[in-house]
């Protein structure tokens, strides 16, 4: 029997702390939209990626022409000649490799780059979101923009977007 009441009285209580929990949504994509700075490192990041990718592209064409001409020449070519020219052929797309590696891969310019220009302006949102969790004792805050796919409705009086902003010194 005392089990029972235990168990209820458990119950009833974690029901009541949930129930007290303060939830509030932002939307991310929406409050970048409105940072010019978070736009301007977008689009330097975009000219970037654009740049690296033309370059890699250049060099996987040189490997892709080299290797044409090896099919048209390779009969008419001595096995040391077919062997140096095939040498050529595997060292130019490595490089094209090593390039991508290093300008997209996890540790390449494009991820350093990122971290060098969005990485502050998140950290600026973060801080922002926490302090308003803070003075209007938020226990939750959601992305919207996020979870999109599971989230089928939220009431806009919940939505602390148009805060954040004011709070990063942009009003809406």
């Amino acid at each position: 029997m005392k089990k029972v009441i235990f168990t209820t009285l458990f119950l009833m209580t974690a029901a009541l702390t949930v129930g007290a929990q303060k939830f509030a949504l932002i939307d991310m994509e929406y409050i970048t939209k409105n940072i010019p700075e978070y736009q301007q490192a977008n689009n330097q990041l975009n000219s970037l990626s654009e740049k690296y990718q033309k370059e890699v592209e250049a060099l996987s064409k040189e490997a892709e022409n080299l290797y044409k001409q090896y099919q048209q020449s390779s009969e008419k070519l001595s096995s040391t000649q077919r062997n140096q020219r095939e040498e050529t052929i595997v060292a130019k797309e490595k490089e094209a490799q090593q390039l991508r590696q290093k300008y997209f891969g996890p540790e390449g310019e494009m991820k350093k780059k990122q971290e060098a220009l969005i990485s502050p302006i998140q950290d600026k949102i973060y801080e922002a979101v926490k302090q308003l969790a803070q003075r209007y004792g938020y226990d939750i805050v959601f992305d919207r923009a996020a979870a999109e796919n599971t989230m089928f409705f939220a009431s806009p009086r919940i939505d602390i977007s148009d805060e954040v902003l004011s709070k990063l010194g942009y009003s809406k």
